[in-house]
């Protein structure tokens, strides 16, 4: 199709919707390795996960087999108030770089949240409340996914519990507000709420916190408080399932306009946005159908995939919760208080992880100024302020496109644009005023950590 045909934005109808989720475990030869008992070291039942986790989600949690789960109605209804969301071409931005590559951003901020975490929020808030349960408890990095869960919550009457990492807490008080205007109880973590919260901080006093520390503090107050379960933004293969929709629909629009990605980009923390934005195309890539160029981008101040290890670790700093096997810097680790709150995890998906250990994903980190300095470029050439965590994908994306320009290759990049900086003004703040830092952790630092890792047999 001519080029002059492909409009700025690819819109899809509403009954190009995906109507199911697609699982792209069951096309992995190698499956992510089970989640084990922290006591026994023996793969997680349901019955044990149901104990912390909706029943429903336990079973997509487990299933590595069933290649789509049907998205029910009542969610599908729930996602018309904000998707399709659009593809977007670069047209500006190609322009001022003089790059003879084509770039697409699948943009996922065009709601209250002002990200794709919406997509797996409503999922589990439905599942939680079809199951008769009071409320939810999580935690949340910047505050994108606390944000979305208070949405669904309150869109269900299910009451919310967010822990809010602590940096986050006190760097985005805008964010912590719209959670609560919609319901949600926010706690700065660690707190004194929890008795995990307490040991972490007789450890660590003044600890800015981190996402590890969040996910034990909300685990226990939902083990400790009759009808509420643990729901979680990352990490998880039921979340990377639910966020298949971000692939789903691009795929189906650039197939609309016979356009194929070569490289595909997309920020890392936990993986939900990476992995659902991929889903279909590595699907693809494992089939042998389609060949493409995944590059996962995360901060060089918490470089799980780049500068961690592959081992069985918890998935929370307090260490209740089951043991995982991922790319991991140790369980311990706090990251600095970067402004890419939710990029401060320990370690990656599973699904991730297996398949960056097979080789089929790239890793790259960046630091935080050069992320800024991406994010304010993109500001001024395509109009929309980014949120730190997706400019990592917007500085590799621009990266690659620079590269076509030295070699004249006419390569098409396509990056995930997760969500908007509006609440992320401090952080802009200082960029501006030269007062961002670009901490990297040693060598001996992270051997500290790994060492501590748990031994597995």
């Amino acid at each position: 199709m001519s080029e002059k045909k492909i409009p700025y934005k690819i819109y899809l109808e509403e009954q190009e919707m995906p109507t199911a989720w697609y699982n792209l475990r069951a096309d992995m030869k190698n499956k992510p390795a089970p989640l084990l008992n922290p006591g026994t070291h023996q793969p997680m039942t349901a019955e044990e996960l149901g104990g912390v986790f909706c029943e429903e989600l336990v079973k997509q949690e487990l299933d590595n087999d069933t290649a789509y789960f049907d998205i029910p109605e009542d969610i599908r209804n729930f996602y018309k108030m904000y998707r399709p969301s659009p593809l977007v071409r670069a047209y500006c931005l190609e322009e001022k770089l003089k790059t003879p590559a084509k770039i697409y951003y699948k943009f996922e901020g065009n709601n209250t949240s002002g990200s794709h975490k919406l997509n797996s929020a409503i999922a589990q808030a439905y599942y939680a409340k079809k199951q008769g349960l009071k409320g939810v408890t999580t935690e949340t990095g910047a505050g994108q996914w606390g944000t979305a869960l208070s949405m669904a919550c309150s869109y269900l009457g299910l009451d919310c519990k967010v822990y809010m990492v602590k940096c986050s807490y006190e760097q985005k008080p805008f964010r912590r507000e719209v959670m609560r205007t919609y319901g949600a109880s926010v706690t700065p973590s660690p707190s004194m709420e929890t008795e995990v919260g307490k040991k972490i901080l007789a450890e660590h006093p003044g600890t800015t916190g981190s996402l590890g520390c969040a996910i034990s503090e909300a685990v226990e107050k939902a083990v400790t408080n009759e009808g509420y379960r643990y729901v979680l933004g990352s990490v998880l293969n039921q979340v990377l399932l639910h966020q298949s929709v971000i692939g789903l629909e691009t795929k189906t629009a650039l197939d609309k306009y016979g356009i194929k990605p070569d490289v595909i980009i997309g920020c890392a923390g936990g993986g939900s946005n990476l992995g659902g934005l991929i889903a279909p195309f590595m699907g693809e890539k494992l089939r042998g159908e389609a060949d493409y160029r995944f590059i996962a981008v995360e901060p060089a101040s918490c470089p799980s995939l780049t500068r961690g290890v592959y081992a069985y670790d918890f998935c929370d700093t307090g260490m209740v919760c089951p043991l995982a096997k991922m790319y991991t810097l140790g369980s311990d680790f706090i990251p600095s208080a970067n402004h890419a709150g939710g990029l401060r995890y320990h370690g990656m998906s599973s699904i991730l992880s297996q398949l960056y250990d097979d080789g089929l994903m790239e890793a790259v980190s960046v630091k935080q100024t050069d992320v800024f300095e991406a994010a304010e470029y993109f500001a001024r050439v395509e109009g929309i302020l980014p949120a730190p965590e997706s400019s990592h994908a917007i500085r590799a994306a621009i990266d690659e496109a620079v590269k076509c320009r030295e070699t004249g290759e006419e390569k098409t990049i396509l990056f995930g644009l997760t969500g908007t900086g509006y609440f992320d003004m401090v952080a802009y703040e200082k960029f501006h005023d030269g007062q961002m830092d670009d901490y990297i952790p040693t060598d001996e630092e992270l051997a500290k950590y790994r060492e501590m890792l748990p031994k597995i047999d």
